[in-house]
């Protein structure tokens, strides 16, 4: 269409509150996945159904042709239904569990200082209803387009990604596509990912037991906060050594709660995303650092001598000797993202690890069982969705066309990036994340008073419909 980028804007303003009203009904959805309420009409519970079932009735409002997928996956699409090639914008409406330290309700969006705050506001709600827009602005616009425009709903990208690549194997793959879930300009290669479980027996020995250890809700996001119960025939010399560590220890806080033999001590970190573990401060590891000097035997030795030592404040593992580095996709990074012991009962470790090409699985089960103590018994599996590194070269006309499109939008440069979270672009050969964080917007994903900056939303927007537009035409 050869619009400019002012006019582009000028197109978005129109929809602003209509957005905006639309956000906030979904961002009111508390759609975490809950198996434990899971149905055959809800397979990964009610509340991301219920978005699912929200976001599908938009589209049909608004004239789509929409399609559902095992009550898994949404889609909606315009543009010629015999067209052989097509355009896939990707995104998600499950979000990550609110977590710790609110000042907002995570669930009752609210503008403050020029900002929506939500759980989800960031990721994906907000940046895959702006997309939503901008493929209905073109609709509404009457703009020709030759390639077939899909926007394709997931309701598991926080967890496992059910039914996304089944969707793509029975409903078809597009040419080419993108996510809006991660940033401005671009990412076009993705570190691998995978999940390494350490499960094991609670067992205990020595004068302390450990009875409980809990830190982490998923496995990527950073401990926020973590606790333990402990019995000892002493908890105030625990209350001693815990004033001691927290006199040298300053990134962190903590608490402890002591009864005749019992001590229960809360540590409190930084929760952030568990692609830049480095960014926070994890509660678990420096909870375990704190016990591990007091004399516990089993398998509860070993899990505090592991987490608080081989690889506590390591992002990269370097401790246990799993570190690489290659030019294109940078450091390996570790996150130990769920931490759990009680006694007499299984529990786990978590290690979310995100790696570049130079590496693989095997050595990085290689390397935690190097830094594992011969008396801690355990098993070691990868679980969860794990997935090989991913990269479109810059050079594609996808990955061209979208950096473009950036550069005249925003009159800044734009370059290719390679980032060690997981989106939903890497299922496709052509695929990509393209924003919908801008540039010097700080990053609240999976953080605590999550938001989105109100004006980005309609920014945002003409940015995506001119991109689509030409994707859908030219690239």
């Amino acid at each position: 269409m050869n619009k400019k980028p002012s006019e582009w804007m000028s197109e978005a303003l129109k929809y602003e509150d209509d957005l905006l009203a639309d956000l906030k009904m979904m961002l009111e959805i508390p759609s975490v996945r809950n198996d434990a309420e899971a149905t055959d009409e809800a397979p990964l519970g009610p509340q991301t159904k219920a978005a699912l079932t929200a976001w599908e009735d938009l589209a049909r409002r608004d004239g789509f042709r929409v399609g559902d997928y095992k009550g898994l996956v949404g889609y909606a699409e315009v543009g010629p239904e015999d067209a052989e090639e097509s355009i896939d914008i990707i995104g998600h409406l499950d979000v990550m569990p609110a977590g710790e330290g609110w000042t907002k309700k995570p669930f009752k969006p609210v503008i403050e200082d020029g900002r929506l705050y939500a759980r989800g506001a960031s990721d994906d709600k907000g940046p895959s209803m702006i997309a939503y827009y901008a493929v209905k602005m073109l609709k509404d616009m009457n703009v020709p387009i030759k390639r077939r425009v899909r926007l394709v709903m997931g309701i598991d990208e926080e967890s496992n990604w059910t039914g996304m690549k089944e969707f793509f194997e029975e409903v078809g793959y597009p040419t080419m596509g993108f996510s809006p879930d991660a940033e401005f300009p671009i990412i076009n290669g993705e570190k691998g990912q995978a999940s390494h479980v350490i499960r094991f027996q609670g067992t205990n020995g020595g004068s302390f037991k450990l009875v409980s250890f809990k830190a982490g809700e998923r496995f990527n996001m950073v401990p926020g906060l973590a606790e333990a119960t402990v019995e000892t025939m002493d908890p105030k010399f625990m209350e001693a050594g815990l004033k001691r560590y927290l006199a040298t220890e300053k990134r962190i806080k903590a608490e402890i709660e002591t009864s005749e033999h019992q001590a229960h001590i809360t540590f409190y970190g930084k929760q952030v995303h568990g692609a830049k573990p480095e960014t926070g401060e994890n509660a678990g590891t420096y909870l375990a650092n704190f016990l591990q000097q007091f004399d516990f035997g089993g398998n509860a030795k070993g899990f505090l001598n592991f987490l608080g030592t081989a690889i506590h404040d390591d992002t990269t593992a370097l401790r246990i000797g799993a570190i690489k580095h290659d030019d294109l996709m940078g450091d390996l990074t570790m996150n130990v993202g769920i931490q759990e012991f009680t006694a007499d009962e299984e529990g786990l470790i978590n290690l979310n690890f995100r790696y570049p090409k130079n590496t693989n699985n095997d050595e990085i089960r290689a390397a935690i069982e190097s830094g594992l103590s011969d008396d801690f018994d355990v098993t070691i599996a990868i679980e969860g969705n794990a997935q090989l590194p991913h990269y479109v070269p810059g050079d594609d006309p996808l990955v061209a066309t979208l950096l473009d499109v950036y550069r005249q939008h925003t009159g800044l440069p734009a370059a290719e990036q390679v980032i060690g979270g997981g989106t939903f672009g890497r299922l496709l050969d052509r695929g990509v994340a393209f924003g919908a964080m801008f540039e010097g917007v700080p990053d609240t994903m999976h953080q605590a008073d999550e938001f989105y900056p109100v004006a980005d939303l309609t920014r945002a927007m003409a940015l995506f419909a001119d991109a689509i537009e030409r994707l859908a035409n030219e690239a």
